[in-house]
């Protein structure tokens, strides 16, 4: 089965595209939503995140996601250590997840594939890209983010440019239309190499 990673920097629109090739049949794992799953079901990362962050990573049971993103992302040793509680976590569920999917090829949508050196893991990679002003626009809008949070977490990942050359597919977002017949086009391709 072939592995392919979806990515692409905050706001680019990744979850957008990853359903589009849902509706096309295929399996996306969606590797932000399961690392919070895991944050909280697994009694092994949410000691880990206790330990590194404090009780205050959690309120009433669940993630305390503001606190979480004031401390790690104005923190880079803490991020570091953030990564690597959660990364391998939702690597070995991601694996566990693909063994069970019966389809040509499968997606694992995550933000951080270069930033956290695993392009070698995938056999393709799709980069989702969109111009800044737009992605900070549709953070703010969907997170509730201000401008300065937005830039805080854009500043933990690479430019676009230093992901391009090491991407099999490069898919600008910016009209739906046009990045609907770019996912269908992918998808095609993706068919004939598996």
């Amino acid at each position: 089965m072939i592995v392919v990673g979806l990515t692409g920097g905050i706001g680019s629109g990744k979850t957008t595209v990853a359903n589009f090739f849902v509706e096309l049949g295929v399996p996306v794992y969606n590797s932000d939503k399961e690392a919070k799953k895991l944050m909280t079901s697994s009694k092994r990362v949410k000691k880990a995140i206790i330990e590194l962050l404090g009780k205050q990573a959690y309120k009433n049971k669940k993630l305390n996601k503001k606190y979480i993103s004031e401390q790690i992302f104005n923190d880079d040793t803490l991020l570091i250590k953030m990564n690597g509680i959660v990364h391998p976590a939702v690597q070995k569920d991601f694996l566990a997840w693909a063994r069970k999917q019966k389809a040509p090829y499968v997606i694992q949508e995550t933000a951080l594939i270069f930033e956290n050196t695993k392009q070698d893991f995938y056999d393709f990679i799709i980069l989702v890209t969109a111009p800044i002003e737009l992605r900070l626009e549709r953070v703010m809008v969907r997170d509730g983010a201000s401008k300065k949070e937005v830039m805080d977490r854009l500043k933990n990942q690479l430019d676009d440019e230093d992901k391009i050359p090491f991407s099999d597919y490069v898919l600008e977002n910016t009209k739906l239309p046009k990045t609907k017949l770019k996912v269908e086009e992918i998808h095609n391709d993706l068919l004939n190499n598996s």
